[in-house]
């Protein structure tokens, strides 16, 4: 019977030098991220699909618990993402530079996340490895949203105004 060969002892780091171990979000900027690690970013929570309000007075950016024409409600997923823009006018395409001016990103968005310098959440899919965990954390809008907007007028969407996309776990206790 031959033995594998061993393998040779991992010295740790000092201290001061970077990890490379470390993961892309916490090394790479969003401007320098692949395709791949942008569109890996996203937890596949559906907050940021919810139909949002704003204020005239304020400008305050009010969510409600009504979902995009293509949110599917279950998956937490864009029915039609690559055509999305086509679709839904509105829709707005996520970007490093979108990113760094959108004010109503969920407190949870990797997106935001990684651009304030936050580590990700333990149930980010990136994190866990798991797709589902951000659902079993009860994080997205998966059980959450009343239908999708054409099930709606505009005059009901003041009355569909909620407070827990805009939470972060945290603050949901």
């Amino acid at each position: 019977m031959t033995m594998p060969p061993s393998k040779p002892a991992r010295s740790e780091p000092a201290a001061d030098s970077p990890s490379v171990d470390k993961p892309f979000w916490q090394t790479k900027s969003l401007e320098e991220m692949s395709p791949a690690e942008w569109e890996s970013l996203c937890d596949g929570c559906g907050r940021c699909c919810l139909i949002k309000l704003e204020d005239e007075d304020t400008g305050e950016v009010l969510h409600t618990d009504i979902g995009c024409t293509l949110l599917d409600g279950y998956a937490c997923r864009c029915r039609d993402y690559p055509r999305r823009q086509k679709k839904v006018p509105d829709c707005v395409r996520l970007t490093p530079e979108a990113v760094r001016t959108i004010p109503w990103l969920p407190p949870t968005c990797a997106y935001r996340l990684v651009r304030d310098g936050q580590p990700l959440y333990p149930w980010h899919p990136l994190v866990s490895g798991s797709r589902s965990s951000v659902h079993e954390a009860g994080m997205s809008v998966r059980g959450r949203i009343a239908g999708t907007e054409e099930e709606f007028g505009e005059d009901e969407y003041p009355d569909r105004i909620v407070e827990w996309p805009a939470l972060r776990p945290e603050d949901e206790d």
